[in-house]
């Protein structure tokens, strides 16, 4: 497994990242248990949470990703072998901390919780999950301003998180589904105000969505603000076990009505194209899809997610596949044509 520079940390990171979302609502502990078990032995160091696991959110649920990686951590003994992340959720949702999202308060409180149900002393990157203000994020395209709009400010945020790198309780920030605007606003205030500087930037890429490289891949580069790719399989329709409108039974399209990023005419004439390239090659798309994302200069780690053991496997070996020459020159074919299918 290769290790890659987690930003300005000092930190090195596994190029495949356990994404963790599904545990509590399609995963039991014992399922996620085993995945974490297979993951540290195939080399994976990162692990990535958030307080509002699993998904869909919902009161009945919320936080039980977190306390199944903290009674894994505690059993297994394991907690210096892994890179442990979690999220701070933004607005909207009424049963965490009233909806209220980022304020200074609301960002301590949301640590304690985590860290207690991590079992752990220190969040080695804590990430703010979405901007506090109306801006473009989970599929939104089309920049409408609201002046007035926004609540806490990015300062109260980052200083809030300050504080708690001050006391032992986080190593490092970063930030996710954020703008060239938020990026370049959060470095700006960590340099003049001389607080965190963000590590990295997760935010959803895949050959799907490759929205990243139009604003933000430079940033990654010039400001050492790596990427965690999220969603690189596109809520798994580059896999193929949705293709012509199939609908399985355990699939996350088909049990959850609320994941529509995916589902457009756009999207499917993109995959089916993608699909066809991988088939071409004697190609998993599965594999191919995740391979392409973490063969990006900008990625530090590829977030790959599972609900079975089987598919963990499979994804984790395909994240690090390398592609030839004439598979790449495949995808950007088919990029030219379906540039930007999901936003």
């Amino acid at each position: 497994m290769q290790l890659r520079p987690l930003g300005h940390s000092g930190l090195n990171i596994s190029s495949v990242g356990l994404g963790t979302m599904t545990w509590g609502r399609q995963n039991s502990e014992a399922e996620a248990h085993a995945q974490m078990d297979y993951a540290v032995s195939q080399g994976v160091n990162f692990f990535d949470a958030a307080e509002m696991y699993p998904v869909p959110p919902e009161p009945e649920t919320q936080g039980r990703t977190e306390a199944y990686i903290g009674s894994w951590l505690k059993a297994s003994g394991k907690r210096n072998a892994v890179v442990l992340a979690t999220k701070v959720t933004g607005p909207g949702l009424a049963h965490i901390r009233g909806g209220s999202g980022l304020t200074r308060e609301g960002v301590q409180a949301a640590c304690n919780a985590s860290l207690a149900r991590l079992q752990a002393e220190v969040i080695d990157l804590y990430q703010v999950h979405w901007p506090q203000r109306p801006t473009n994020y989970f599929g939104k395209l089309g920049y409408q301003h609201q002046p007035g709009a926004g609540g806490p400010s990015i300062e109260e945020t980052l200083g809030a998180l300050a504080e708690l790198v001050s006391a032992g309780k986080v190593r490092h920030i970063g930030i996710s589904n954020e703008t060239p605007w938020g990026v370049a606003e959060y470095l700006r205030l960590s340099r003049e105000k001389d607080l965190p500087r963000p590590v990295s930037i997760q935010n959803p890429y895949s050959l799907l969505n490759r929205s990243f490289e139009l604003g933000l891949a430079e940033f990654a580069h010039r400001e050492a603000l790596p990427l965690l790719a999220y969603s690189p399989l596109a809520f798994g329709k580059l896999s193929g076990k949705y293709a012509g409108g199939a609908r399985p039974a355990n699939g996350r399209l088909t049990l959850f009505a609320r994941f529509q990023r995916y589902n457009s005419a756009e999207a499917d004439a993109a995959t089916d194209a993608y699909l066809a390239l991988a088939k071409q090659h004697g190609l998993v798309s599965s594999e191919m899809a995740l391979a392409y994302v973490t063969s990006r200069p900008f990625v530090a780690s590829t977030l790959v997610g599972a609900t079975s053991l089987e598919q963990l496997k499979s994804n984790i070996a395909g994240a690090q596949m390398q592609l030839g020459n004439e598979v790449m020159l495949g995808l950007e074919a088919i990029h030219r044509i379906h540039t930007y299918p999901s936003p």
